[in-house]
């Protein structure tokens, strides 16, 4: 989708302590403030550029456009803590496998000028609302643009979850854990646990269990429009729910985890050059031997 609307105002998310990232960092801000227009930093693009820090929502809420500077991790985190508005995010590849992220360093001014120019795309990519919940009490509540994982801890064995679909019983899953993952997060954590390889653009939602005690519990794929609920029944040791690998509680039996699609999804500015399938061969060695 060709996007034409003006920029005026540009937020910068920086991957900490990483000096290519400083160096890319004070290049665009340059970039930008040679056009006019205003730059908004979170305090390690800060830093960089010489400019006051904001917190990384505010910036979000007051951006047109975020530069994400770091790798997918970085990317990640943008991605939740834009909260609700979708300002399209353009990244700039600084780590070491970069699914997300469209431009290398060495390409990023001209990324960008190509983009303040209104010549670039956009993809949107489903987020999950994930909300954890003991009895009244709230425990965790965010967005998730990978996956929402609910596995044990170090020390414990094994967890037992029920999942439920709508309210309807689903599975009850015993094993190390269970993933519940965005097209975006495919490539992720699910993959490595035999989860299926989805498409971005797709709307569904893949359930991979993690080392099942039942070789009948294979990977679901669900419709978008499902309310999922997970329950901990028992756990022999503490069980772990983490959002995108970033952020995590502690559950006890009887803690119940709704995820749901109906967050609005990140926008992300895509490479007209590259195909849906460019980042899968690359990362993934398609078509080698």
């Amino acid at each position: 989708m060709a996007r034409s609307a003006a920029i005026a105002t540009v937020g910068l998310f920086q991957k900490p302590g990483s000096e290519p990232a400083r160096q890319v960092a004070r290049e665009l801000c340059a970039c930008l403030q040679a056009k006019g227009l205003r730059v908004l930093a979170d305090p390690e693009a800060a830093r960089s550029c010489d400019l006051p820090a904001q917190p990384r929502a505010e910036l979000a809420e007051k951006s047109d456009l975020l530069l994400v500077l770091g790798g997918d991790g970085t990317l990640l985190a943008a991605a939740r803590e834009a909260g609700e508005r979708a300002a399209p995010i353009l990244g700039v590849n600084l780590g070491a496998l970069g699914f997300l992220a469209e431009i290398n360093p060495d390409e990023a001014v001209s990324a960008l000028e190509r983009v303040l120019a209104g010549d670039f795309e956009t993809q949107a990519r489903m987020r999950l609302r994930v909300h954890a919940q003991r009895d009244d009490e709230t425990l965790l509540s965010s967005l998730a643009l990978n996956d929402a994982v609910l596995t044990r801890s170090d020390l414990s064995r094994m967890i037992d979850i029920e999942a439920l679909s709508d309210g309807a019983p689903i599975s009850r899953y015993h094993g190390d854990g269970l993933i519940v993952a965005t097209p975006t997060g495919s490539t992720a954590y699910t993959l490595s646990a035999g989860g299926p390889l989805l498409l971005p653009g797709a709307r569904v939602i893949a359930l991979t269990p993690i080392c099942p005690h039942a070789l009948s519990q294979r990977p679901l794929v669900l419709p978008d429009d499902v309310a999922l609920e997970l329950v901990v029944h028992r756990s022999e040791g503490a069980a772990l729910l983490t959002v995108d690998g970033q952020l995590g509680v502690n559950l006890s039996p009887g803690d119940r985890v709704r995820v749901s699609a109906d967050a609005p999804p990140a926008v992300f500015v895509i490479a007209h050059a590259r195909t849906r399938f460019h980042a899968l061969r690359a990362k993934l060695g398609w078509g080698q031997r």
